[in-house]
């Protein structure tokens, strides 16, 4: 009895653990948490983009959720983007720089509720280790303007098995257009 008394403790522990962190960062994308989403966010290495703007042009040319993903590599809440939803035929393209990233064909309902995709299209992201939040995790960026798109996971669909795991807010979508 001792034993499972223990065990229970010990992950109902774990479980509220993990919820503060959830809650502390889901505060931290939120609009005027630009502070704690600075500190949350992994450290970038420095690389130059063929679109590059200052701080204060990115903050002009995006919505508030935008910059807080795209430029702080915030997350938005599962279940509140549009692209979830999102099943025509068309292009799903960097909100930050217009760059096609990932093509309709390759969209799949992955449940997590973000939009994802099993690949991008050839040379529109790149890669980089992601060692935040005590994870080790792919981070998924613009290849044209470094902004955060989100995640990639090796639990997807055939023919790759990678789960592209993207916020909706980084991108807009060209429908018609694949």
């Amino acid at each position: 009895m001792n034993i499972r008394r223990r065990m229970l403790l010990s992950g109902s522990g774990a479980l509220a653990v993990m919820a503060a962190l959830g809650q502390w960062r889901v505060k931290a994308a939120q609009p005027g948490g630009d502070a704690a989403a600075a500190m949350s966010a992994a450290p970038r290495p420095a690389e130059h983009f063929a679109v590059a703007h200052s701080d204060a042009e990115w903050r002009k040319l995006l919505t508030p959720a935008q910059y807080d993903v795209l430029r702080n590599a915030g997350t938005e809440r599962p279940f509140t983007s549009p692209l979830n939803d999102e099943h025509r035929a068309g292009l799903f393209a960097c909100a930050g720089c217009a760059t096609n990233l990932f093509d309709s064909k390759t969209k799949f309902d992955s449940g997590t509720g973000w939009p994802s995709f099993y690949a991008p299209i050839p040379h529109a992201v790149v890669e980089h280790q992601d060692l935040s939040f005590g994870m080790v995790r792919t981070e998924v960026r613009c290849a044209h303007c470094g902004g955060h798109l989100g995640h990639v996971f090796d639990d997807g669909p055939k023919p790759t098995g990678l789960r592209y795991c993207m916020n909706g807010v980084a991108m807009n979508f060209k429908p018609g257009t694949a």
